[in-house]
């Protein structure tokens, strides 16, 4: 088995002597994976190899892997050391197959992630507070007012909602639905889209009389970029401009507490547990189970009954 390790940065030779895109491109081959997973393994494996050239480190060891491992922790969140971990132990992995370097990745470990939702969900009360908030008199107005509701009661992400376009809307039998292009996804699935919520996109649209289908179903409206796409950056300040305006201004509540604020109150409407991970398109229940153990620690009157017998 040689000793020289093939990794490509698209910048030729970085580490050893047989270094090339054609064979970085032979491991992306072998994932046989989507346009949007190749931007995230070959983003991964740059920066190991980045790595290792920063750190003068030309025959890599399992040590170094662990140390990598160190250094991300110290930088990234969780779910992102866990993906470059992930890539590099695929990499490794198809370099021992290839008979070009051992796998000196295997069977070490991503870090733990909390499954505890990192932001809080909105109550009732405090998302009508913002809605009325909003002054819908302007374009703009009508604009953030159609994006919360639509993020709300449809549990949309930011980047579903920038990518959104007119077209998207459409009638699936007796329903509303919006062809959603999910997070990590190439296609596109139906979401239920409830009439009142069109009806706040319709009148935002009603400004937008030029506008055809294929354009973007909520555009900028600065003088610069008036009309275009929005970025899901933009998304999230609009959202957290919203809630700011309301009083609203804490770490605890952004963009993402829509979605969080979708989850939590289709369940405390009693809503079947299937059908709230249907509706949030989460991969496996077990993510939807979560904020259900969260409302029922949080509804447990156990500490109650504690505190009236011995105060």
């Amino acid at each position: 088995m040689q000793e020289t390790l093939a990794v490509s940065s698209g910048n030729g030779l970085v580490i050893g002597n047989a270094i090339t895109d054609d064979l970085f491109t032979s491991f992306i081959k072998y994932l046989d994976v989507t346009q949007k997973s190749i931007e995230t393994y070959t983003k991964a494996i740059r920066h190991f190899s980045g790595y290792l050239t920063c750190n003068g480190i030309s025959r890599p060891t399992r040590q170094n892997i662990l140390d990598y491992r160190e250094q991300l922790k110290a930088s990234h969140k969780a779910t992102t050391v866990n993906l470059y971990i992930i890539a590099t132990r695929l990499f490794f992995q198809w370099t021992e197959q290839q008979g070009i370097y051992p796998n000196i990745a295997e069977h070490i470990k991503g870090v733990k992630v909390s499954r505890e939702p990192k932001k809080d969900a909105l109550t009732v009360e405090q998302i009508t507070d913002i809605l009325n908030g909003i002054d819908t008199a302007t374009v703009q107005g009508l604009r953030d007012y159609a994006i919360i509701v639509t993020a709300i009661t449809c549990g949309l992400r930011t980047i579903e909602i920038a990518r959104l376009k007119i077209k998207d809307i459409r009638q699936s039998g007796n329903n509303l639905v919006l062809d959603v292009q999910g997070k990590g996804r190439d296609d596109t699935e139906p979401v239920k889209l409830p009439l009142k919520t069109y009806k706040a996109i319709l009148n935002y649209l009603a400004t937008r009389e030029d506008a055809d289908e294929n354009q973007p179903l909520f555009a900028s409206c600065s003088n610069k970029n008036n009309g275009e796409e929005l970025t899901t950056r933009s998304v999230s300040r609009i959202i957290k401009n919203a809630f700011i305006n309301s009083g609203y201004n804490t770490d605890h509540l952004t963009a993402h507490s829509c979605r969080h604020t979708a989850v939590t109150l289709a369940l405390l409407n009693n809503e079947d547990i299937q059908a709230v991970k249907d509706f949030a398109r989460h991969k496996n229940i077990t993510t939807t189970l979560i904020y259900a153990h969260n409302l029922d620690m949080a509804n447990n009157t156990c500490s109650n009954t504690i505190a009236d017998a011995i105060l």
